[in-house]
């Protein structure tokens, strides 16, 4: 085994993955090297195996190869799960006996993009993990591997995936739904279509066929305007609701039959309510960009929410600290160990939010209907340079502890303030800054954008249309 020498660019070790632009900031020695110091890391803590699968992304069956090559040449048995959704490759990790797992996918980011998401020993590898794998890569000091470790195929994972997603539900169908699915053209397309033909009611499939050049439209449903073909089509049809997922499969975005936004922390209240009704006291996880009202129903419900950062590795983390059995993100990411193995998977989400409304028959446009009004706006990005991002959030929270500001640290700034608060972050996948606000009537509303605008200004950020007043 030959000594590596390799110096990532600084912008694609991120907190909880590894993402960049494809022929610019990744490529395939990337891919090599994190294979190779993958292998390393995981045999120096008595490892020797890898489960590894790919997005529909163009570039990623070369990154996939690459990554294949380091692993096997780092020693490691690799067990190859191919083409399909990140909670696969998860699943895999979990059930064929193997000690990591590494997903190629460039996730929401745009099809020029690409990356890495890693699990080893059962535990999400991000952080301080992504940080000295950068280290033993630059410093290029690899133990020998004894021998090149086997690549083999794993065909059958999908199939097992599939069935999985359904064990133990549905077993009583008061209501037979009628959604409607947008794959997206993402990596989730065709165990979408497995599934489907397993659910009780009546399924209509949008862009389920898998293309890493997303013809249709961008697949990530925390922006509305990729909502719109899902819209139309729930109204076409007549459907109950309509389900959308981004490009790996692990994020959800939900709309009721009006066409209404279910954002992420309102599709947790309806998730978390038969848990904490069978689980008292039942501790929920929501990151920083959720709702005080979520918060709030958590609470009546008799359950204990916690406010957490956000991040899926950093979520998955905090909830076995916890012994949550249900977590979420404003970005859609949810997170059962209640029934299932603790990561997020959109799928799963899914089939568990449609066994709730057929066993009960419920009208998810009812229960929307109930939820709590919130007076806010979505998430909202601000372009800013990786190289710079963290530091403008440093700098806005000094101004505002300096001014005597209530914030919460927890992962950026949250500022509360009477009768509402505003978020400002920065994102661990992009180049942006998230920004939330949410208060109790529409003039709060405004003011505290005017807040935003403030501190943006004063750091030298433009402020977008949807910030400024």
């Amino acid at each position: 085994m030959t000594k590596l020498v390799h110096r990532f660019h600084p912008t694609v070790l991120r907190e909880y993955d590894i993402r960049g632009i494809i022929g610019e900031t990744l490529g395939t020695e990337d891919a090599y090297a994190i294979g190779r110091v993958f292998a390393y890391m995981l045999k120096a803590r008595g490892g020797a195996s890898a489960a590894v699968g790919r997005d529909g992304r163009v570039s990623s069956p070369d990154l996939e190869a690459a990554l294949v090559r380091g692993l096997t040449e780092g020693g490691v048995d690799v067990i190859r799960v191919g083409l399909g959704p990140t909670p696969m490759l998860y699943y895999a990790a979990q059930t064929r006996g193997v000690d990591g797992g590494i997903m190629v996918t460039g996730s929401h980011n745009p099809p020029d993009q690409n990356g890495f998401k890693m699990v080893m020993l059962g535990k999400p590898f991000f952080g301080e993990d992504i940080r000295e794998m950068g280290r033993i890569a630059a410093e290029g000091e690899l133990l020998p591997a004894p021998a090149t470790g086997a690549d083999n195929d794993a065909p059958d994972v999908l199939s097992a995936y599939v069935a999985r997603l359904t064990e133990g539900l549905f077993k009583t169908v008061a209501r037979e739904p009628v959604v409607v699915w947008d794959a997206g053209n993402g990596a989730a397309g065709e165990a979408l279509t497995m599934v489907a033909r397993n659910l009780p009611g009546r399924h209509v499939l949008l862009y389920a066929d898998i293309d890493g050049t997303f013809p249709n439209h961008h697949p990530d449903p925390t922006e509305p305007h990729t909502l719109v073909d899902l819209i139309a089509k729930v109204a076409e049809e007549g459907a109950d609701l309509g389900i959308a997922f981004d490009g790996d499969g692990d994020r959800i975005g939900v709309v009721d039959g009006k066409g209404r936004i279910l954002w992420g922390d309102q599709l947790l209240m309806i998730l978390a309510r038969p848990i904490i009704d069978r689980i008292p006291g039942a501790t929920i996880i929501a990151d920083v960009k959720a709702s005080q009202a979520l918060f709030d129903e958590i609470a009546r419900l008799g359950g204990t929410p916690v406010m957490w950062k956000t991040g899926h590795s950093l979520i998955k983390t905090k909830m076995k600290e916890t012994a949550s059995p249900l977590a979420g993100e404003m970005s859609g990411h949810v997170f059962f160990a209640d029934g299932y193995y603790g990561y997020d998977d959109a799928l799963y989400a899914a089939v568990r939010l449609l066994d709730q409304l057929a066993t009960t028959g419920e009208s998810i446009t009812a229960i929307r209907d109930g939820l709590p009004d919130m007076v806010n706006t979505p998430e909202i990005r601000i372009p800013c340079a990786d190289d710079r991002k963290f530091q403008v959030v440093a700098d806005i929270a000094a101004t505002l502890a300096a001014e005597g500001a209530q914030v919460d640290r927890t992962d950026g700034v949250r500022v509360k303030v009477d009768g509402g608060w505003w978020l400002l972050r920065a994102s661990n996948t992009q180049a942006v800054l998230v920004a939330r606000a949410e208060a109790a009537d529409d003039a709060r509303l405004t003011a505290l954008k005017g807040e935003l605008a403030r501190v943006l200004t004063a750091a030298g950020v433009e402020v977008p249309a949807a910030i400024a007043v």
